[in-house]
């Protein structure tokens, strides 16, 4: 459940009635790429995420949508307000205001109103993901262009706070995808689908993976010590802490090693390794040509 608090995240107090930007500004309540879809997606996305840690990140992160949502409410009100209808056939707000009068209702800027086709739950936790990241992007772009249409600084803060935001919610998500990823099969993501083909998700592939060396996949990630005879026959393990598979595999996967970095120079001279790759995994790095290193962090 949601605690209310009565008031909005940063403050909007507008003087001035401009009902034309109101026209532009009220698309991130109802068009394409605003806070109502945002949130709608997020809360919803949330429930077939495997891991707990994303859940947390979706559910956080829809709900300051809606305080978004809120905020943008507040300045398309305040735009809007005490007009004279001179000033709202003078702005071209006259349509709107047959349908609506001075209401806020969701729709985006060219009129639409707002639909749930503009957004997506997939129920693929990579899918999902990369579509935030995109949505998020998108979002920061249309408050970069409504930035353009305004010099009013009572107008502008509000909208650079929430620009801000979209930023930092995007990093939020590219962190939620980076740990997600950890946890899959570093070899292919896409293997499978880790909320949809597994009972409890991801920590069942994680567990039972190559376990003593049986029913060993070719393209199972063997994530530790225990898996290292699975590791050794399989070119296609990806290996995280075993470095005897590293060591044998010619297309191991390796993710991390702190010690390349010192040496990056040194080992592009000589190896294909995609540089920055190897977190964890000098060994790999050293005497694998081709190296196939994922989650790199440069």
């Amino acid at each position: 459940m949601w605690v209310y608090e009565k008031k909005l995240q940063f403050p909007v107090n507008i003087s001035r009635p401009d009902p034309k930007l109101a026209k532009a500004i009220i698309t991130q309540i109802g068009g394409p790429d605003g806070e109502m879809a945002a949130a709608m997606r997020y809360l919803h996305q949330r429930y077939t995420m495997p891991l707990r840690e994303v859940r947390a990140i979706l559910t956080d992160i829809g709900t300051e949508e809606l305080a978004h949502l809120e905020m943008i409410g507040a300045i398309v009100y305040q735009l809007t307000r005490n007009l004279s209808v001179e000033q709202i056939r003078e702005a071209g707000f006259d349509q709107y205001f047959v349908d609506h009068t001075t209401g806020v209702y969701p729709q985006g800027a060219s009129g639409t109103a707002f639909s749930a086709s503009v957004l997506q739950s997939k129920g693929d936790p990579i899918a999902d993901l990369m579509e935030n990241l995109a949505a998020e992007q998108k979002a920061r772009a249309t408050y970069d262009n409504i930035l353009r249409l305004t010099d009013d600084p009572e107008v502008r803060k509000p909208i650079e706070f929430l620009r801000a935001r979209e930023i930092v919610h995007f990093q939020r998500f590219g962190e939620a995808l980076r740990l997600l990823q950890r946890h899959l099969n570093s070899c292919n993501y896409y293997q499978s689908n880790a909320s949809f083909d597994h009972v409890r998700g991801i920590e069942i592939e994680r567990n039972t993976c190559c376990v003593n060396g049986r029913n060993c996949d070719r393209d199972c990630a063997c994530r530790s010590g225990h898996d290292r005879e699975c590791c050794q026959r399989n070119n296609n393990c990806g290996c995280e802490s075993n470095h005897n598979c590293c060591q044998q595999n010619r297309s191991c996967g390796c993710e991390s090693n702190d010690n390349y970095y010192e040496n990056a120079n040194e080992y592009a001279n000589e190896y294909t390794c995609n540089q920055g790759c190897c977190e964890r995994s000098h060994d790999c790095c050293e005497r694998d040509r081709d190296c196939d290193c994922e989650n790199t962090i440069l």
